[in-house]
């Protein structure tokens, strides 16, 4: 905890790529940015609990960790401004994930669609830091079998 009692902010994010290589993307209600599930690690949460359990929320679906991609921190892609103004640096970890079943089901609070797109196929307007963790999951992804 810092200094102030708070956690500091983390969250942890899935990369589901289908049998054709496409990416799962989300579009997020609160900006109107296509993204990767995922969301903020909860109390005594681990971070790869926290991306199932972010995908099966957000999406419907359910999923397996593969793998650890990164884990990210650059102020200028994880810096989250509040309404009270206050900005905070968020670590977010990503992780390759395999989808093992659900129905796609957008959670109408936080998600307005979800997409299957090609990763040199991603939509636009869509949040930056998430462009650069879908090119480093699919950079990755040939080494899964070896």
């Amino acid at each position: 905890m810092g200094s102030t009692g708070k956690c500091r902010p983390a969250s942890a994010c899935a990369a589901i790529f289908d049998e054709s290589g496409r990416v799962c993307l989300i579009l997020r209600k609160d900006n109107r940015h296509w993204a990767i599930p995922g969301g903020a690690i909860e109390d005594n949460e681990t971070a790869a609990a926290a991306a199932v359990r972010e995908v099966k929320e957000e999406t419907g679906l359910e999923v397996k960790v593969l793998r650890l991609v990164g884990v990210y921190s650059n102020p200028r892609e994880t810096a989250i401004t509040y309404p009270d103004g206050t900005t905070r640096i968020w670590v977010s970890i990503l992780f390759e994930c395999a989808l093992v079943g659900g129905t796609e089901k957008p959670q109408p609070d936080e998600v307005l669609k979800i997409e299957w797109h090609g990763p040199d196929q991603l939509p636009d307007p869509m949040l930056p830091g998430h462009i650069v963790r879908v090119r480093d999951a699919v950079l990755g992804r040939g080494m899964l079998h070896r």
